[in-house]
């Protein structure tokens, strides 16, 4: 369908946007054009490339010379409609925006198997600016294919801005606030707030910014929040309060949300301080919610803050009985490359729809009828609780949506060492979700226990070792473990962990490295028969023949199978700004291991009579009488 768009008359003024964020009445903007992004260390062509010729971008303006043709196919350029027609019943989105001078304007399609069709096209010849309106039925993408906008020019030249993707609404929004979870993070979080600031029609989209400040250096004792607080005004809520955590600082903002009648409720976006933040993700994270056909967890994707033209993991599940989060779902992209092209010479996007399970809380949107229903998330401390309150949601029968085009970027996961102290609550709360979510199936959580103890120990990883033992006789000790929030085990697990030198990263000129001690070694492939090669490793160190006495190892290196032949290693940390030194102490494996066969044998026998006592604590754990007593207490 060719030449439907109709252009407006040139030098109309541009549709007025009104508080609710539509053009006009009965429609709402739920995504914006974009052609560069937040800062100049984000790659532009994530926003819109240009094929041919050459064009000069601005944020909602881009100019493209004679002979250039440019395209929004990209992450933050297209509208994904299949998760449109997939979680909405939308039947087709309008785009307008602003030309002058003369070339073409396309709205393309594609279908699941990455083929692209134009679905309406226009001419553009004006000297002054016109509004180009263009409509695009969301009815053929099921199983994928996305929505996005092409400029061309031949001998002339074209001015493309203000672009604006709008539905009919199909009920009115419920309003929505933001809740900041902050940590001794001020600067970045003061970069988060300015952002918002920095894009009023985005920021207008919510009523109230909520930050959570439960650091030791709080953002008020700096002269710019007082200036941003001023900016803000009575939109912005500050609250202090003592270290609960993630849970405890995200759980806030839900707890604020739906204090009164549901009728006063709000949806509350949660967001991470730390993240490098574009406003569109406002815009487009509430308009999709506003859509869905029933209330659902809209999160943003992930992309990755030192290698920002990469995603995280598109859609993710967990496996909890196994202590595994983050899994890619079978079709997402892991640690994909935006700006690759495949094999049909299409850049790499999310063609195709894959469902997640769960989506991280570095940017969610939860909407206040799901508190309702599924009560409010465990106060865990941090990790696993955007999971476990994820999957409790599935069992009620609300889903998750992780929308692609929508992300922050975050501190990549990659570049952080696995022997830290929040392991544990890692590993605690991996338990307690099993125990929650799955039939605990002792047999597979106790092998898990085994494989990871194992390894740790062969590997020098003793501190490692014993942040894993404590995990599980936490785990083992019942409900009321959480009974403070876990802000105790926070600081246990750091006192315990501080009697193992090998978990504190040293600086590579503070290491006093001897030359002939320190060669790097590489590794070898992954052993096909692993419980065969451990043995052989255990063999080896029992009678003291390993074949390395001393050795670096690069971080990317440091398999068990591989560390286990040294005597002693200097591990890279993952970070790559210090080295680990793990030296081989039989005393503390000994103790180790006698531990661990105790602690295993426990969680065999106690398990699953533990795992029915969380789950009849689990009214009470997820309710808000509990998160009031917490808040109250301190």
């Amino acid at each position: 369908m060719l030449d439907t768009a109709r252009p407006l008359r040139g030098g109309e003024p541009a549709p007025a946007v009104d508080p609710a964020g539509g053009t006009r009445p009965g429609r709402l903007v739920v995504q914006r054009g974009p052609f560069t992004g937040p800062t100049h260390l984000v790659p532009e062509d994530l926003y819109a490339e240009v094929l041919r010729g050459a064009a000069r971008r601005e944020r909602d303006l881009i100019e493209l010379v004679p002979a250039t043709h440019v395209t929004t196919n990209t992450y933050w350029g297209r509208l994904h409609a299949t998760y449109w027609q997939r979680w909405t019943a939308v039947p087709e989105v309008r785009v307008t925006l602003r030309a002058a001078g003369r070339g073409r304007v396309w709205l393309m399609a594609s279908d699941t198997n990455k083929v692209a069709r134009a679905v309406a096209t226009t001419g553009v010849d004006a000297t002054g600016s016109t509004t180009v309106e263009l409509t695009g039925a969301i009815d053929r993408f099921v199983d994928g294919g996305g929505l996005w906008l092409e400029f061309a020019t031949d001998t002339g030249t074209l001015t493309v801005s203000d672009v604006e993707w709008t539905v009919a609404v199909p009920r009115p929004p419920r309003p929505t606030s933001i809740t900041i979870c902050t940590y001794n993070r001020v600067e970045d979080c003061l970069n988060t707030l300015q952002a918002l600031l920095d894009d009023p029609a985005a920021l207008a989209r919510v009523g109230c910014v909520r930050v959570v400040d439960q650091g030791s250096d709080p953002l008020e004792s700096r002269d710019r929040f007082a200036q941003l607080a001023a900016a803000f005004g009575d939109r912005l809520a500050y609250q202090r309060q003592p270290n609960l955590g993630g849970a405890g600082g995200f759980t806030r903002g839900l707890y604020e949300a739906t204090a009164g009648d549901p009728a006063d409720d709000h949806d509350v976006l949660l967001m991470d301080d730390d993240v490098l933040l574009d406003p569109e993700i406002v815009v487009r994270l509430t308009g999709f919610a506003a859509c869905t056909t029933a209330p659902t967890i809209v999160g943003g994707q992930m992309l990755n803050l030192l290698h920002p033209g990469h995603v995280h993991i598109t859609a993710e599940y967990a496996e909890p009985e196994k202590l595994r989060v983050g899994r890619p779902v079978p079709g997402a992209l892991e640690e994909g490359f935006l700006l690759g092209r495949d094999e049909r010479l299409l850049p790499i996007v999310q063609e195709q729809r894959v469902d997640t399970e769960y989506n991280g809380w570095w940017s969610c949107l939860i909407p206040a009828p799901i508190v309702r229903a599924i009560g409010y998330p465990l106060p865990l401390f941090f990790q696993w609780d955007d999971v476990e309150f994820g999957y409790r949601a599935r069992e009620r029968g609300f889903a998750t949506v992780s929308l692609p085009g929508a992300g922050v970027w975050h501190a990549d996961f990659g570049w952080k060492d696995w022997d830290e102290w929040h392991r544990y609550f890692n590993q605690r709360n991996g338990l307690i979700t099993a125990a929650l979510r799955t039939g605990f199936d002792r047999r597979t959580v106790s092998a898990t226990v085994v494989e990871l103890l194992a390894q740790y120990l062969v590997a020098m990883q003793y501190g490692l070792a014993a942040t894993l033992l404590t995990a599980v006789e936490d785990f083992l000790r019942g409900p009321s473990v959480l009974d403070d929030g876990s802000a105790s085990a926070a600081a246990e697990i750091r006192r315990i962990r501080a009697a193992y030198p090998e978990t504190t990263a040293v600086p590579l000129a503070e290491a006093g490295l001897d030359v002939r001690e320190s060669v790097v070694r590489l590794a070898g492939g992954k052993p096909s028969k692993i419980v065969r090669t451990w043995v052989k490793r255990a063999l080896l160190q029992a009678t003291g023949r390993v074949p390395f006495r001393s050795g670096m190892v690069p971080a990317g290196e440091a398999h068990w199978w591989h560390v286990s032949l040294f005597e002693r290693a200097i591990v890279t940390d993952m970070a790559e700004n210090g080295v680990r030194i793990r030296t081989r102490d039989q005393e503390r494996l000994r103790e180790l291991t006698t531990r661990g066969v105790h602690t295993v044998r426990r969680l065999w026998n106690e398990g699953p009579q533990v795992a029915r006592e969380w789950k009849a604590a689990e009214p009470r754990l997820t309710s808000r009488e509990t998160w009031a007593r917490l808040y109250d207490a301190r």
